[in-house]
């Protein structure tokens, strides 16, 4: 062997071993993380990290050339700085509110629940005549604000005369935060409740103005469309009596896992999304920073609590941007359409977050069957479910199957999980179908599957 390929050789091992000793640190680093909870911004696992190789370091460099101790210093050094990027915010750690829509009024309720929401208001427009029973939308996240995608569609069906609101839940978008162990799928149920009683407020004041009026309005006070976690939320009021008793009709769409039974279902879902062919999302991403990869890949292992001392709730929303949903955004749309999917949100708007959402899903699994409640349930209701949609066909199934307030289900063709996508004629059919259904008007599309198709459909792999 040469000199120089004996030289190569030694500096290989040497450089070798240094990496290694720096990766087997940055690992005992993670893991004092995980038992730590991340306490101090994940400082206390620092410090015991950098304290105790720095200790070691010093001990093994005993009797040794100033040369040979700093040798023991390299691993210490590279993993004490790969480390602290994990604890240094590189976001403001404070809620950062996003600015207001020039398209819409946003107002701010406090809830009897001690929530604070931001709800937006399309008053009725065009031609067609005008309901008494105001539409409420609530949308997907579970703790996500809603997209300008679907406020146009929220503005088409104000536009078929009826009065929309929506909301956005405790922690999302223009919505304030809560202490994070209050997020649960019962709260957000609690929460709809009030939202209900505030519109509900609002319509005894109208109808003491206009007791002809009042006659017509009956005593539910909203109609309500669900869609994805907000149908979960949707799901769940109709099995709980005081909050169902305020709703006039309910629309669930693309409905998620509606209690702990359900979560645990698996098998097929629709025809082939855009998952895994779309083109990659641009612009920035937080899972690229150290600290908020970290931080969002242990709390999506369950190895970090939502309510981690490593990053607070505002930092992570703060944080996280579109492009870190990754491939779940090419999963609600056809596989045809992957090229040519439509950008759902702006910076300036796009809301999410991420731990205040684990929580909630996680409060979902560990609920009991909702199905004996939901088998009470009187509101009329109508399912959609997409046809490459990417939910656990069971997962509507299992609502079709226990609720039998459902008169009508729309399987609607063309389309993936996010069913009004601005592409084509796909929010005018969707537009439709919601419409027929609240005016009691015959179904634009077949009434299937039914209760009896549950298991051919299964079978037919739709």
């Amino acid at each position: 062997m040469s000199a120089f390929a004996l030289r190569l050789f030694r500096s290989t091992i040497f450089l070798a071993k240094v990496v290694g000793a720096a990766v087997a640190l940055v690992a005992v680093f993670l893991l004092l993380i995980v038992l730590t909870g991340g306490a101090g911004c994940g400082l206390a696992a620092w410090c015991v990290t950098v304290g105790t190789a720095v200790a070691v370091a010093l001990r093994r460099g005993r009797g040794r050339t100033r040369a040979a101790r700093a040798v023991l210093f390299l691993p210490v050094v590279l993993a004490a700085a790969l480390t602290a990027s994990v604890c240094v915010p590189t976001v403001p750690t404070t809620r950062r509110y996003l600015p207001a829509l020039p398209s819409v009024e946003v107002r701010h309720w406090s809830l009897s629940t001690g929530s604070r929401v931001a709800v937006y208001h399309y008053p009725p427009t065009g031609s067609a005549p005008r309901s008494a029973v105001p539409l409420l939308y609530l949308n997907g996240g579970p703790v996500r604000g809603i997209s300008l995608l679907d406020h146009r569609f929220l503005r088409l069906l104000a536009s078929q005369g009826r009065d929309v609101y929506a909301y956005e839940p405790a922690g999302a978008g223009r919505s304030e935060l809560l202490p994070m162990d209050q997020y649960s799928i019962s709260r957000s149920v609690r929460d709809l409740g009030a939202v209900l009683d505030h519109l509900g407020a609002a319509k005894d004041q109208g109808a003491a103005k206009d007791r002809s009026a009042a006659k017509d309005r009956g005593t539910a006070t909203a109609d309500i469309l669900g869609f994805s976690s907000g149908a979960v939320v949707l799901t769940r009021a109709l099995a709980t009596p005081m909050v169902a008793a305020h709703i006039h009709r309910a629309i669930i769409a693309e409905p998620g896992p509606m209690d702990g039974p359900t979560a645990r279902l698996d098998g097929q879902r629709g025809r082939p999304s855009a998952r895994g062919l779309a083109p990659a999302p641009t612009g920035p991403r937080s899972t690229r920073i150290p600290r908020y990869a970290v931080a969002f890949g242990l709390m999506r292992l369950g190895l970090l609590a939502p309510d981690t001392g490593l990053i607070g709730q505002a930092e992570g929303d703060n944080a996280f941007t579109a492009a870190d949903l990754g491939s779940d955004t090419a999963s609600a749309y056809c596989a045809r359409d992957a090229h040519r999917i439509p950008a759902e949100d702006t910076a300036r708007n796009f809301s999410f977050s991420p731990a205040a959402s684990l929580r909630v899903q996680r409060t979902v699994k560990d609920s009991p069957s909702l199905a004996p409640r939901l088998k009470r349930s009187r509101v009329p209701a109508m399912l959609m479910i997409a046809e490459c949609s990417s939910q656990v066909r069971r997962w509507a199934t299992a609502v079709l199957a226990a609720d039998p307030g459902i008169r009508r289900t729309q399987y609607l063709p063309g389309v993936g999980h996010h069913l009004w996508n601005g592409l084509d004629d796909n929010n005018r059919r969707a537009a439709a179908v919601i419409t027929a259904f609240l005016r009691n008007k015959p179904a634009p599309l077949p009434d299937y599957p039914k209760r009896e198709d549950i298991p051919a459909f299964l079978r037919a792999h739709k």
